[in-house]
């Protein structure tokens, strides 16, 4: 079994992550409103999408680099599958094979994203749909090394619209609870970073970074965790994208 060497995955196991967490939740919700048939994920992480998806697919499979306690959660459920797979390419899945596909959080995270989404492009039936969400690159209060890049509203666009004949294009909002917390912690980040007085975070090598960004993330969470606590899923909404977005929730259309 591979180990994921990483704290960026979040759960509901631990309530410093709640903040996170539940903005998380909100993609398989909304996601779930939409999917039918055979859908495919990239990116099963910890697995609590699964309940909320395997309901409304007919066949669920999931792919993830890492085997993790996902494998777990799919026990019980029969039109479940996953597949441990270091992608792009898609091996062994087959052209115009899904009705749905989803990523969430992922794509930032790929090396050759061009490749990620136009293989996605080809394993999707015609019309079929790739849900996805990332980070929006501006409201990123410092770098994250374990990010290869971050992508602006526009730039996502663009990218989607070179394969995809259609492009929804929304962010996921957050209400007052959730904009104090972003400020409390945009705070307590930007006093650990008036440090760094050489800019390091944004040209030093990743590797380099990720160990001390995992640890300065974790003891920052675990400052807030009683302004995260209590945030909610409703705390959250998705409309159209535009500036003060947390995440891009994009809809493209083969």
């Amino acid at each position: 079994m591979s180990k994921i060497q990483t704290a960026e995955r979040v759960s509901g196991s631990d309530v410093s992550d709640n903040y996170v967490f539940q903005r998380s939740l909100l993609a398989y919700v909304e996601a779930a409103k939409l999917i039918s048939g055979k859908v495919l994920e990239i990116g099963t992480g910890s697995g609590y999408g699964i309940e909320i998806i395997s309901p409304v697919a007919d066949e669920f499979v999931t792919v993830d680099k890492f085997e993790t306690s996902a494998l777990e959660k799919i026990k019980g459920h029969d039109n479940v599958k996953f597949i441990q797979m270091n992608i792009p390419p898609l091996v062994g899945l087959e052209d115009n094979s899904f009705d749905f596909a989803i990523s969430f959080q992922v794509i930032e995270h790929i090396k050759k994203d061009h490749d990620f989404i136009k293989e996605i492009h080809r394993v999707l039936k015609p019309g079929g749909k790739f849900i996805v969400t990332t980070p929006n690159k501006t409201m990123s209060i410092s770098r994250n090394p374990w990010h290869i890049r971050e992508y602006k509203i526009e730039e996502l666009t663009s990218m989607l619209g070179k394969y995809y004949s259609s492009v929804d294009s929304k962010g996921v909002f957050g209400n007052e609870t959730v904009m104090k917390y972003y400020e409390q912690n945009k705070t307590s980040v930007n006093k650990t970073m008036r440090f760094d007085i050489f800019n390091f975070q944004w040209w030093g090598p990743r590797w380099m970074l990720q160990a001390p960004y995992d640890y300065l993330n974790r003891r920052n969470r675990n400052k807030l965790t009683d302004a995260g606590a209590h945030i909610q899923l409703e705390d959250y909404l998705i409309d159209d994208a535009k500036e003060g977005c947390f995440d891009l929730f994009y809809v493209a259309t083969k």
